[in-house]
C-alpha cells in the first residue's frame, strides 16, 4: 500500500465516524469535550421516565417498610391506604 492510498484511507475513515457521530448528537465544544445533544422529544421523555422511577422507587421503600415493620395491623391498614392514594404520573 503507498502513502497515498493510505492518506486516503484514513480521511475516508475520518469522515465516517464524524457522519456517525453526527447522526447520534455528538458534539465537540471548543476545547475538545465531547457532549450530547440528542432529540428534544426524547429529552422530554426522559425526563418523564426518570419522574416515574423517582415515584416508584418511594413506593418500593414504603411497601418494604410496610413489610418489615411489626406494627399493629391499624397502622398496616393506614399505611396501604395512604400508599393507594398516591398516584403514578
Amino acid at each position: 500500500m503507498n502513502p497515498f492510498e493510505m492518506v486516503i484511507g484514513i480521511v475516508l475513515i475520518v469522515t465516517i465516524g464524524s457522519i456517525i457521530r453526527a447522526k447520534y448528537g455528538v458534539r465537540r465544544d471548543h476545547r475538545g469535550q465531547e457532549y450530547f445533544t440528542g432529540n428534544p422529544n426524547q429529552d422530554a421523555e426522559t425526563k418523564a421516565l426518570q419522574t416515574e422511577i423517582r415515584a416508584l422507587k418511594e413506593r418500593i421503600q414504603v411497601l418494604e417498610r410496610i413489610a418489615t415493620d411489626h406494627n399493629r395491623a391499624a397502622t398496616l391498614d393506614e399505611e396501604i391506604e395512604r400508599l393507594r392514594d398516591r398516584s403514578l404520573p
